[in-house]
């Protein structure tokens, strides 16, 4: 499976693709370093949107996962950047109102952190919680979209 390894704000970051298509982002580093097209503009888009220049991904993406996790990773890719949800609006938005547990189980297996943001999403009262690659990296990605909790509502 073709994979790059390249640097970040939040430290290290393997992408592998198959297909031509995304399928996984991970938050740890890896000698991978192929030069498949589709890892060079992720790698170039990521870049960009660390850098504040760019603010929705146009890439191919393909996660793998179940018919429900895949509907909840369509809805978080509605989220806008800059904004963030409650798991129980993205459970509504899937129409299984009352699977906020079960949003949060999908959010933590979701293959492709920052491309599918899932950072967005917080709990029901404003308050940051879980993300798989650790509270620090979600504060920081939404300190890169300008996301303040005083300011925005949910």
């Amino acid at each position: 499976m073709p994979a790059l390894c390249i640097q970040s704000p939040l430290g290290p970051l393997t992408i592998k693709s198959q297909d031509g298509a995304i399928v996984s982002l991970d938050f740890k580093s890896s000698k991978a370093s192929d030069n498949a097209l589709e890892l060079i503009q992720a790698k170039e888009q990521l870049e960009a949107y660390f850098d504040g220049k760019l603010q929705n991904f146009s890439l191919r993406l393909n996660p793998k996962g179940t018919t429900f996790q895949q509907k909840v990773w369509k809805a978080l890719e509605s989220i806008p950047y800059g904004q963030c949800v409650s798991y129980k609006t993205i459970a509504q938005k899937i129409k299984r109102p009352n699977a906020m547990r079960a949003v949060g189980g999908a959010n933590s297996k979701n293959p492709l952190p920052i491309l599918i943001p899932c950072h967005r999403v917080i709990g029901a009262s404003g308050k940051l919680v879980g993300y798989s690659g650790g509270m620090d990296k979600k504060i920081a990605l939404l300190k890169i979209e300008g996301y303040e909790r005083s300011s925005k509502s949910i």
